[in-house]
């Protein structure tokens, strides 16, 4: 008897190549692609799978969908939404060697002064900005440990770096890392770390992690990168902290977002931002990731096989086990 046909939608921006990856995976596929900001109820009424992110007004009319892979790594209140029974993805593991580079660049642009020194180029200004600092003997602490944080620091560890990890829960210490610890440790972590890096997702335990209090704790001059979401630094105590001189900033993420073009966070000489774009798809390289990873859902779906990337309904978070 022949098998049903499987109705999948999917929102990724995709070419050829990854068009023939996803038809390749299941034989029985009827696949649609629309994007994100052309889709109407009618176009996830009838969807069984879908594979890039759907509007979250939308996803209430997808009452038929036992699978959404989203294109993203964070899940962003996905969860909740979902009809009973459907199983939710991620793409974490795409997006590692896209953001790392960017936390990279961002953290070498502040402790060398680049930033300061592009400023004195539009104003043809040839002035020696003082003392820098290195990544080869710091202490870098990356709070979040999945691909992302995990790839920043291996980064670190390579240019001579003495490295901290910081994940939720205790696992196995990997070799790139100096030192592992969890999230209830922080406080202790601060006040050794030259840079502080933040890759996490949004959630009760990390909402609001980066108050004055902690803010305040960072060791004077040090560094913080933030690109998981701006919602783990309270906005407006980085701001008095960072406009007092005591740290510095780099953000690819801020709440709210976009950040409104008043806010004297734009203005604060400490404070570097990037517009949320150190992922996305401006690297070729993540959206062949992120179309490998749901072109293998859709696979494994089909055949009934366990899942990548596997997100738990509860928490929000992707479950230990099914790894991309």
């Amino acid at each position: 008897m022949e098998k049903d046909i499987i109705n999948v939608l999917v929102t990724l921006p995709v070419n050829e190549k990854h068009r023939a990856a996803l038809e390749n995976a299941c034989g029985r596929a009827a696949i649609r692609y629309v994007r994100p900001n052309e889709l109407k109820e009618e176009d996830v009424a009838d969807i069984e799978v879908s594979i890039g992110n759907i509007p979250h007004a939308l996803v209430p009319h997808a009452g038929r969908i036992k699978l959404m892979h989203l294109g993203s790594a964070g899940t962003d209140g996905y969860p909740r939404l979902l009809p009973e029974g459907a199983r939710l993805t991620n793409s974490s593991g795409a997006y590692g060697l896209a953001i790392s580079e960017h936390m990279l660049g961002m953290t070498l642009a502040i402790i060398k002064r680049l930033y300061q020194y592009h400023d004195n180029q539009r104003n043809s200004l040839w002035h020696d900005e003082g003392p820098v600092t290195s990544i080869e003997g710091a202490a870098v602490l990356s709070v979040g440990m999945g691909d992302i944080g995990g790839d920043y620091l291996k980064k670190c560890k390579a240019l001579g770096a003495y490295t901290i990890g910081v994940r939720r829960s205790r696992r196995e210490k990997p070799d790139y890392a100096d030192e592992m610890h969890t999230l209830d440790e922080i406080d202790s972590l601060l006040p050794r770390a030259d840079i502080v890096a933040l890759s996490l997702p949004s959630g009760p335990e990390t909402n609001g992690l980066m108050d004055e209090r902690r803010l305040r704790l960072m060791k004077k001059g040090a560094v913080l990168v933030n690109v998981g979401r701006g919602s783990a630094i309270v906005t407006d105590d980085l701001q008095k902290v960072c406009a007092e001189g005591l740290i510095r900033a780099a953000l690819d993420v801020t709440d709210p977002e976009p950040l409104p073009a008043a806010h004297p966070l734009w203005q604060n000489p400490n404070v570097h931002i990037t517009p949320h774009i150190s992922g996305f798809f401006h690297l070729p390289q993540t959206l062949d990731r992120i179309v490998s990873i749901g072109a293998e859902n859709l696979r494994r779906y089909a055949s009934g096989e366990p899942l990548l990337n596997l997100v738990e309904a509860e928490t929000g978070y992707r479950a230990v086990e099914g790894r991309a």
